[in-house]
């Protein structure tokens, strides 16, 4: 859009924003999309994409609307698809309902069965599209759908909680609590945000976590449990196993699979991936598979080793760091494994783009610079 927008036109393309933003972590393989029907001042309905993808956010908003969406201004966050799928087409439900413009966020879906195709349909109508209303914000959000149609990976977030001075846990492997209850809560909104919570098989050993999300709200989320476990030493006897009915459980292994335990586990899905040089899961396979799988936004949790294997990769986006106030010292565990780094120019760098505190601890976010 250029010029200046109109105040009402930003308002309602904040407000799809943020019905998308809620939907997150719920709507893999597919995009969280927010949809307001507007006519004139009034709101006469609003949706977002649906658990699992379904139903698409102007669908479910074309619904609630009814013959009321004639006329009406749509504002949705991302293209209407122009495919048929699981339900038709966005872009033609919205001509078929008699919507009188339409105001997209982020223009393009770069799915190769849309990019361009949702947009057209709509303007071979005759409704008037207008494009680019908080494109930036739009994009980000939809960051993990962009970059898994783009990239063929999902989006990677890794969160650590530190020390000062980078370490995880004492040399004993006692690490509970270093960080606060604030910043526990905030790692529980974390997940509930992603499609997936991703650890290392040492951390099924040294801490058997649930990694189930414990928000109050949103411990319905359908967040998948992965594990880097190249060796399958995850025991059946782990809350990830024992849970995996409640929420499902992927282990991603070296090929071919061994059956065991593990494999007859209900809940759990052994995925094979390929081996890097080293002889250890290779970075790009586990996240190829996890895309191939659906998933669109994953957060990394640990260990140091796993952390160290997606960084070294390049293949973090978002670095989420909660530091406590307190040093632990040299032979404390360190958040990241060595890096095969010949020369500091080698080293990875990231730039920080927010920074708050958080109880006693200081919460910072990162992308790569």
């Amino acid at each position: 859009m250029s010029g200046a927008s109109p105040p009402a036109d930003v308002r309602h393309v904040r407000r799809a924003l943020a019905l998308a933003g809620r939907a997150l972590g719920t709507t893999w393989p597919n995009p969280a999309v927010g949809c307001v029907l507007v006519d004139g001042d009034r709101v006469v309905a609003e949706a977002a994409t649906g658990k699992g993808g379904r139903p698409h956010a102007e669908e479910a908003a074309l619904r609630l609307a009814g013959e009321a969406a004639r006329g009406c201004t749509a504002y949705v966050t991302l293209e209407p698809c122009a495919h048929e799928g699981r339900g038709p087409p966005c872009a033609g439900g919205l001509v078929a309902a008699g919507v009188a413009r339409v105001v997209v966020a982020f223009a393009r879906d770069p799915d190769p069965r849309t990019d361009g195709r949702g947009i057209e349909r709509l303007r071979a109508a005759g409704i008037a599209v207008e494009t680019g209303l908080l494109a930036g914000e739009a994009e980000a959000l939809n960051e993990g759908f962009l970059t898994r149609v783009r990239s063929g990976r999902p989006m990677v977030t890794l969160k650590l909680a530190t020390s000062l001075d980078g370490r995880i846990a004492m040399g004993s492997g006692e690490s509970r609590w270093i960080t606060g209850d604030g910043a526990r809560e905030r790692v529980q909104a974390l997940r509930a945000g992603h499609d997936a919570v991703m650890v290392g098989s040492g951390t099924v050993l040294a801490d058997d976590p649930s990694l189930l999300c414990r928000a109050p709200g949103l411990d319905d989320r359908p967040t998948v449990r992965v594990i880097a476990d190249g060796r399958l030493r995850t025991p059946a006897s782990a809350q990830v196993v024992s849970s995996a009915l409640r929420r499902p459980t992927w282990i991603l292994t070296r090929e071919p699979v061994r059956s065991g335990p593990l494999s007859a586990a209900p809940g759990v899905t052994l995925v094979p991936c390929a081996v890097a040089g080293d002889g250890t899961l290779d970075p790009a396979a586990m996240l190829r598979r996890l895309a191939e799988r659906g998933l669109t936004r994953v957060l990394v949790e640990g260990g140091g080793q796993l952390a160290a294997s997606l960084i070294g990769a390049g293949l973090v986006d978002r670095l989420v760091w909660h530091r406590a106030p307190v040093i632990l010292g040299g032979d404390g565990r360190a958040a990241v494994a060595p890096l095969p780094l010949a020369r500091l120019a080698d080293a990875p760098r990231w730039r920080c783009v927010e920074r708050e505190e958080v109880g006693d601890d200081l919460l910072e976010t990162y992308r790569r610079a």
